[in-house]
């Protein structure tokens, strides 16, 4: 690959991908596949990607973000990001999975400068202590940019969730040599952890020795690009075409995208690379966050009644207790919400469609959407 310089300016080989391709189907009714939980504004005036965007613009040029999303879903991201150059709005022909993901954003950030240091970033997660945030990021992408390691925030766990995987790390380490010590706190990567059960997630939280897996990476262009050669050589490879075809235009990627990512091994980076390397280093996230993955996770942003009810419409019960309630109906459509005796519960209304279903089968809302897309009476509400 040959070497591309993005110039002088400050924080020009500092890039961020923002990966914004997910369907978030548990999030239904109010989540579909043109606007899935991403693009929603949930917790207010703001999408999930509207904000993943504004928390990093202190660290990095509006140019150097890149959002990587579907082609269904790509028009809405245009529209929510108007100030972002559309040719770093990049449509995955099909999902597959994140670690083609990383390597087509690899692709995007060489072909601007083979000296990059990238942060990978989900756009869904609510991060409410952004300063903190914005302070773990920054070390990490100076540490990155100081020699082949790999970055991950790892979040400090706050409670035995078995929703996440875990990371075991290591005693703290030093700063690099000639580097002033950071604010944030490294550790080696010993090993990762698929989703406990809730025993061996108590274990995990009060041994102090786990942090949650959050999805966030920060690495060097060479660096990723090294270990997909190492780990991954398919992917190393189609990362050297997509690399040649962004060099060349949009255009040119788009053509090359739309015949060979449908071909692309479906594959996580957590499986792909972060398992198999030796060189990954996890940062103390030491902040406020959620990855907001169902509808029992908003209540943990709302405000609740005496009796536990959390509601987002106007509400109206009796002898009612812990139920979520959400109106996203347009303005003029909005009624009262009236429920009695009704208890652990999530009620859900848009303009076409409700849900009500009890919070402990809130995991089964995927399922329900795919009955809903195999039918065609209601294939148009997925």
């Amino acid at each position: 690959m040959k070497t591309k310089n993005a110039g002088k300016k400050k924080g020009a080989d500092r890039f961020v991908v923002i990966m914004a391709g997910g369907r978030g189907e548990r999030f239904w009714p109010v989540s579909r596949e043109k606007t899935p939980k991403q693009l929603l504004k949930l917790l207010g005036d703001e999408s999930f990607l509207q904000s993943a965007v504004r928390r990093v613009l202190p660290l990095v040029p509006l140019e150097n973000i890149l959002v990587i999303t579907s082609a269904a879903q790509a028009p809405e991201v245009k529209r929510q990001l108007p100030k972002l150059p559309a040719a770093n709005i990049v449509a995955e022909p099909t999902g597959r999975d994140t670690c083609a993901a990383v390597t087509l954003g690899a692709a995007l950030v060489g072909a601007r400068s083979t000296t990059g240091v990238m942060a990978v970033l989900p756009a869904d997660h609510v991060i409410p202590e952004e300063k903190k945030f914005q302070q773990v990021l920054g070390d990490c992408l100076d540490l990155a940019s100081r020699g082949q390691v790999i970055a991950t925030i790892g979040i400090k766990p706050t409670e035995p969730a078995t929703g996440y995987g875990y990371i075991r790390v290591g005693a703290p380490l030093p700063a690099p040599q000639g580097a002033k010590p950071y604010k944030t706190v490294f550790h080696r990567a010993e090993q990762f952890k698929e989703k406990p059960n809730y025993e061996t997630a108590l274990d995990y939280l009060q041994s102090g020795q786990y942090r949650w897996n959050a999805g966030m990476f920060v690495w060097s262009f060479v660096t990723l690009t090294q270990g997909l050669q190492s780990h991954q050589p398919e992917m190393h490879a189609a990362c050297q075409r997509w690399f040649n075809a962004a060099s060349a235009g949009p255009a040119k990627l788009a053509r090359v995208l739309a015949k060979e990512y449908p071909e692309v091994k479906r594959i996580s980076i957590d499986y792909a690379l972060m398992e198999h390397a030796q060189n990954v280093v996890v940062a103390d996230g030491d902040f406020e966050w959620d990855d907001l993955g169902s509808w029992n996770a908003l209540s943990r942003h709302l405000k609740t009644d005496a009796e536990g009810n959390c509601a987002q419409a106007e509400f109206i019960h009796v002898d009612a207790a812990r139920n979520i309630v959400y109106d996203a109906r347009t303005k003029g459509r909005r009624t009262p919400i009236c429920i009695v005796g009704l208890r652990d519960s999530i009620v859900v209304q848009t303009d076409d469609a409700t849900l009500v279903a009890h919070k402990s089968q809130s995991q089964k809302i995927k399922e329900l959407v795919r009955r809903l897309a195999e039918d065609s009476r209601y294939s148009d509400l997925v």
